[in-house]
């Protein structure tokens, strides 16, 4: 019997997949993806996931504010704990630090960043961290808050390996993107390698970042089954036991407070 993977991070809530939700859970359950998570982005879109998981028992959802989110309602800590209470909202975020796109003084978005920190230590809910060109701040930021406490996941990783230790150091799970398999993805396959396996997870941030071979395409949670497919090769072990460890810890980590 083939071992269920878990899509960590997804956004199946995004208009590139209204009204064929049905189909991309067909896909998944035709891949042996058995779960997925949604991440939130607004909290405008909400309703919308919240739709989603209550629809399909298999799916999961964060509530956040992504850092690159500019317009709409500023999320405060009694908002995402009150959101937080349904019990297939399993985690807080995504959220974190992202210089790359924008400039200026971005204090505010680091005082989002403490606010869902803060939502997540209270809730007892673990953090869905996104990190781009900001890695010093955000780690500087998860300490002083005593983010470890919450504990969570740095999605998507492509930062060096001395992030990738501090963050475990931290008490944190690393999971690995579409990313993996890119043939100019050296540092991004290192981690894949490096990350101790109960510590690792993997995902698609569809629509995002298609794994090769479809890489272009707009992804999907079935081609995590393509991320764990290469970072179990680059590991030297067996898919089904990649997906045995990988579906273990993201239960262990997202599920065990709402059992």
């Amino acid at each position: 019997m083939t071992e269920l993977l878990v899509d960590s991070h997804c956004h199946l809530d995004f208009p590139d997949f209204q009204g064929n939700e049905t189909a991309y859970l067909t896909a998944m359950q035709e891949h042996h993806v058995g779960w997925a998570l949604i991440a939130g982005v607004t909290l405008e879109r909400f309703p919308g996931v919240l739709a989603l998981v209550e629809r399909f028992p298999n799916l999961y959802a964060g509530v956040g504010v992504h850092p690159d989110t500019e317009q709409g309602e500023e999320p405060t800590i009694a908002t995402l704990l009150r959101l937080a209470e349904h019990p297939k909202i399993v985690a807080i975020g995504e959220t974190g630090l992202d210089y790359y796109r924008l400039e200026g003084d971005l204090e505010w978005q680091r005082e989002r960043f403490r606010t869902h920190i803060r939502a997540a230590r209270l809730s007892n809910k673990p953090l869905i961290i996104h990190t781009r060109e900001a890695a010093e701040d955000t780690l500087r930021i998860l300490r002083e808050e005593n983010a470890g406490e919450a504990g969570g996941v740095f999605h998507c990783f492509t930062e060096t390996l001395d992030v990738a230790k501090a963050a475990l150091d931290l008490g944190f799970h690393i999971s690995i993107s579409g990313i993996v398999t890119f043939k100019k993805a050296p540092q991004v396959k290192e981690i894949a390698v490096f990350v101790p396996l109960d510590r690792l997870l993997v995902e698609t941030d569809s629509p995002y970042l298609a794994p090769v071979p479809h890489r272009g395409k707009l992804n999907q949670s079935a081609w995590v089954r393509h991320v764990a497919a290469e970072v179990a090769q680059l590991r030297g072990m067996a898919v089904d036991e990649l997906a045995r460890e990988t579906t273990r810890n993201f239960f262990k980590l997202f599920i065990k407070n709402n059992e």
